[in-house]
């Protein structure tokens, strides 16, 4: 398997993109479960059905593109596939030297954010991303092959990574978290995510709120033809809930998840079409069980 990942890296995006639209539709078929999934996932955001045909094709996209991202050389430049848009956020919150957290959703190229700021800006503040090892060894020799570059630091999601990630913050470090991925039982807390209440990790918020770092919202678009890739950093709209202003803990947890939800939830609808709607975001951590949806109060708070 290894051999033939070497060999697709070599492959041009452009190539790789249009195997991936197949490779999309083929999963398409051949999973029931991914056509449901995949469909009331959608239904739940109040999106069209057509989203479902760009979905489709997008996932496809972003298995086929990994084999050019994983192994690409750590000295090939991006910059002229990948353009950023909102960089002087970035700049203007690395100039501050309180620390970065990026935030991102499971949407289009989310992998080549963490390589194209360690490009751009890892010689003058490294960037640490959360990562979990893949089971199988070749694959996850690919995957630190792809992480482990000049800027670029990886922090296993354990609580050891997590004060790794702390202490990186403290020294004026960025982190890269994607909060729209179910954390483990015992690391979240139930807020609403397009209306229904999804298993939602605390650890993008407490980072902020126990550092005093500066957070954005990053998402990275796929351009047609495989012409490349557009990074837009953002700020958020709303401010986290400051333990001061919210002394219970746990509500304070769910009101902080409840931001971080709502800032993913704009990304995701600016270009619904490239979200891995597939993912299985609903799903309730093993013996923890699926709480009646929360009034509306709640999630609003």
């Amino acid at each position: 398997m290894a051999s033939l990942f070497n060999a697709a890296s070599k492959a041009p995006l452009p190539l790789l993109h249009r195997i991936g639209a197949l490779l999309g539709w083929v999963t398409w078929c051949a999973s029931p479960t991914y056509r449901r999934r995949l469909a009331a996932n959608i239904a739940q955001a109040g999106l069209p059905a057509a989203t479902r045909r760009l979905a489709v094709v997008s996932a496809g996209r972003m298995v086929a593109e990994l084999p050019w991202l994983w192994c690409r050389r750590p000295d090939a430049p991006l910059g002229d596939i990948v353009r950023w848009e909102g960089a002087e956020h970035v700049e203007a919150a690395l100039a501050r030297g309180r620390g970065l957290v990026m935030l991102t959703p499971h949407l289009g190229c989310f992998e080549i954010i963490a390589q194209a700021y360690a490009e751009r800006w890892g010689g003058q503040r490294a960037m640490t991303a959360l990562y979990r090892p893949a089971r199988q060894p070749w694959l996850r020799d690919l995957v630190a092959q792809s992480r482990n570059r000049p800027g670029l630091e990886t922090a296993p999601a354990t609580l050891a990574g997590v004060r790794q990630m702390i202490r990186a913050l403290r020294k004026g470090g960025t982190i890269g978290l994607l909060p729209d991925q179910v954390p483990p039982d015992g690391l979240g807390v139930w807020a609403p995510f397009f209306g229904r209440e999804a298993y939602t990790m605390t650890l993008a918020a407490r980072l902020v709120q126990q550092t005093g770092a500066d957070w954005l919202l990053l998402a990275c678009e796929r351009l047609p033809g495989g012409r490349g890739f557009v990074i837009r950093a953002s700020l958020p709209d709303e401010a986290l809930p400051a333990s001061t202003d919210e002394p219970d803990a746990e509500r304070l947890a769910v009101r902080s998840a409840c931001v971080v939800n709502r800032a993913m939830e704009r990304l995701i609808r600016q270009n619904p079409g490239q979200y891995l709607w597939g993912y299985h975001r609903y799903k309730a951590p093993r013996a923890l069980a699926e709480p009646a949806p929360a009034p509306a109060s709640d999630a609003s708070a």
